[in-house]
């Protein structure tokens, strides 16, 4: 296999498919089936009253509706709830990937400024966790509320031109070979129907979307009444992010830096129906067993109790409708990963649609089959990740403790292992398969690079690829699906990288 074969291969694979697919889908040439997709398109198009319909304003929703939109795509979001947001919010940390993701969309300064950085975690007071070590722009978790997050997100999206339909439910779809029509009951009962090419569900753990198609959602409700409260605090904890469990409960306490804390409580003994009402003390009680301290607290103006679901979808695509976000993934809140997963998620999909329905993707199919090849087994990793340090802090008898013992204590020893670790909960170490004969880095995610003419995540705001380049390279990566900016490295270099919209790189050549 030459150089430039192989270098061909990869791109197809990490781009496009999970395997290597025929050199026409990089070459452009046309088989019958591509021919007899592109007829269906132009078809649909006709008819379509928009190009993508978006289902929920969470975060995910958000995200993917200002990619589409900025990209010219028309997109319509809907959404059961009013348009307006509570100051309360379950989601309140932002991981160094999503940040860099936020970055390339001209949104992370400001929430960094909006928020509270915590460069370390402390877990069941014996595990360290240094963040300032990530090799990122963004080296620490961000303490900022969702509704933060969904602001500027919301704004970004109506300055491109979404458009919104807030008190609106989804009754039902269906789909053809060229469109999926929603079913949707606006405010006061009124009925319509909204036909697009594509349909993404983003509408949560109880999707609409999910239900419609008949999807299986499998997995464990792994704990119950979970209390979550915001509160004020007399005393400062001696860690600005401090988790610990002793077998019989675990709390978890995090600033949003503006006064007010977030805590999260379990307790084994006390489990009770979602409904009953949370009173305080029994939130002090539960933080005393697991912190040996309540430290003062006071003044909650939210106290609520839910239950942690494991569950994921077996499927993210059912041919023209696309699961994002909670609507395919829900998990235990620890490591915050749930907001993030789904803004991750957003950012995959938004760019292959956006190739597709702008006729940049020789092989749409395949394009959008990446999606799930891609990330199902990050959402897959997260469940994993997420329910291990739950069952950690619920560790009660004395082999789970003894494991719990060695465990962290086998991380604070061997630092590499620790730096997985981080990479893995902040999102800067997932990578995405390549296959057999690639370049060692494709299919990783690429770091703020400083090249001549700017940093990387800056010329990413573009939303399309970018070629980075030597002086003189005569580099030519197999044909991206989509507008190419080139770039030269700062520093003498001798690599060329293709790196994809949403940051990862799909080709490399020393």
């Amino acid at each position: 296999m030459t150089d430039e074969t192989a270098a061909r291969s990869a791109i197809t694979a990490t781009v496009t498919s999970p395997a290597p697919t025929p050199a026409s889908a990089w070459t452009g040439t046309e088989t019958e089936t591509e021919t007899e997709t592109e007829t269906e398109t132009e078809t649909a198009e006709t008819a379509a009253e928009t190009q993508v319909t978006v289902v929920g304003a969470g975060p995910t929703g958000l995200l993917l509706a200002g990619d589409l939109a900025a990209a010219g795509v028309r997109v319509t979001v809907v959404e059961r709830r009013a348009p307006a947001r509570s100051n309360l919010t379950r989601a309140f940390g932002v991981h160094a990937r999503t940040l860099e993701l936020l970055d390339a969309r001209g949104l992370a300064d400001e929430l960094v400024s909006r928020g509270t950085p915590i460069t370390g975690l402390s877990l069941f007071r014996r595990l360290s966790l240094d963040l300032s070590r990530l090799r990122s722009r963004f080296p620490y978790l961000l303490i900022a509320p969702q509704y933060e997050v969904e602001r500027l997100l919301e704004r970004r999206a109506r300055a491109a031109g979404a458009a919104f339909r807030y008190g609106t439910e989804l009754r039902g779809l269906h789909q053809d070979a060229g469109s999926v029509t929603a079913d949707l009951r606006g405010e006061h009962g009124a009925e319509t129907a909204l036909r697009s090419r594509y349909l993404v569900g983003a509408d949560g753990m109880r999707s609409a979307v999910r239900r419609s198609l008949g999807l299986p959602f499998p997995g464990v409700s792994a704990i119950r009444s979970i209390l979550l409260a915001d509160v004020r605090l007399t005393e400062e904890p001696e860690s600005l992010l401090a988790v610990n469990g002793t077998g019989r409960a675990f709390a978890f306490i995090a600033p949003f830096g503006d006064g007010w804390y977030r805590v999260m409580g379990w307790r084994r003994d006390r489990s009770q129906p979602e409904d009953r009402p949370v009173e305080l003390d029994e939130v002090r009680e539960i933080a005393r067993e697991a912190l040996g301290t309540d430290y003062g607290m006071r003044d909650a103006r939210w106290l609520s109790r839910f239950h942690s679901d494991e569950r994921q979808v077996p499927e993210y695509r059912r041919g023209r409708v696309f699961l994002a976000g909670d609507a395919a993934h829900v998990h235990s809140p620890a490591g915050g990963q749930g907001m993030n997963t789904g803004l991750q998620d957003a950012a995959n999909l938004s760019w292959k649609l956006t190739a597709v329905l702008r006729g940049d993707a020789p092989d749409p199919e395949a394009l959008l089959d990446t999606y799930q090849s891609e990330r199902h087994p990050v959402g897959a990793l997260v469940v994993r990740s997420s329910g291990a340090i739950v069952r950690l802090a619920m560790a009660h008898t004395p082999l789970q403790r003894l494991t719990r013992v060695l465990a962290t204590s086998f991380l604070n020893a061997v630092r590499p292992a620790a730096d997985k670790a981080v990479g893995m909960i902040s999102g800067t170490g997932i990578s995405y398969g390549a296959p057999r004969g690639s370049h060692r880095l494709t299919g990783r995610r690429a770091p703020d690079l400083a090249l001549r003419e700017g940093r990387l995540y800056e010329l990413l705001r573009a939303g399309g690829f970018v070629l980075v380049a030597p002086d003189g390279s005569d580099a030519a990566p197999p044909a991206a699906p989509g507008p190419v900016t080139r770039a030269h490295w700062r520093d003498p270099h001798r690599k060329a990288l293709l790196i994809r919209p949403d940051g990862y790189i799909a080709w490399a050549r020393e």
